[in-house]
């Protein structure tokens, strides 16, 4: 019989795969929720209160940071959507616990970039120069 863990794992041990794409660690994975419109409906003849239907199912878009380094495969993919060359990929992000292994996957289904940001620069800064990609996507999945 297995053995059910109670502590909570820690944020900070992670792996994002993005399908084709070999890229060195994130240093930041956010934004992915998913959620259900609430749709209101009453009918004439019934009471004041209204029934509540399941409406749409949304999902939010999830956000990828890493330190600038010379691989140029995410870029190259927004580049190829703003060229009109959209590519949807699947994304999987991996929890890892202290032992290494893989624990909790989330699996982002048909995502594409829609948004790129270049780092900033400042002389008198000393922080690790920064690229964010956004990615829309058309579902998620949790396993294990």
């Amino acid at each position: 019989m297995a053995v059910e863990r109670t502590d909570p794992y820690r944020k900070f041990r992670y792996r994002v795969e993005v399908e084709g794409i070999q890229q060195a660690g994130f240093s930041e994975v956010s934004g992915f929720d998913a959620s259900l419109d609430v749709v209101e409906y009453r009918n004439g003849n019934e009471v004041i209160t209204p029934r509540k239907l399941p409406g749409l199912a949304k999902y939010g878009n999830i956000t990828l940071k890493w330190g600038v380094t010379d691989s140029m495969d995410l870029y190259d993919w927004i580049s190829e959507c703003v060229q009109g060359k959209v590519t949807r990929k699947t994304v999987t992000i991996i929890a890892i616990d202290e032992e290494g292994q893989d624990v909790a996957t989330w699996q982002i289904i048909e995502a594409w970039p829609c948004k790129y940001t270049a780092p900033d620069f400042n002389a008198t800064a000393s922080e690790v120069a920064i690229e964010n990609l956004e990615l829309a996507h058309e579902g998620m999945t949790r396993t294990k």
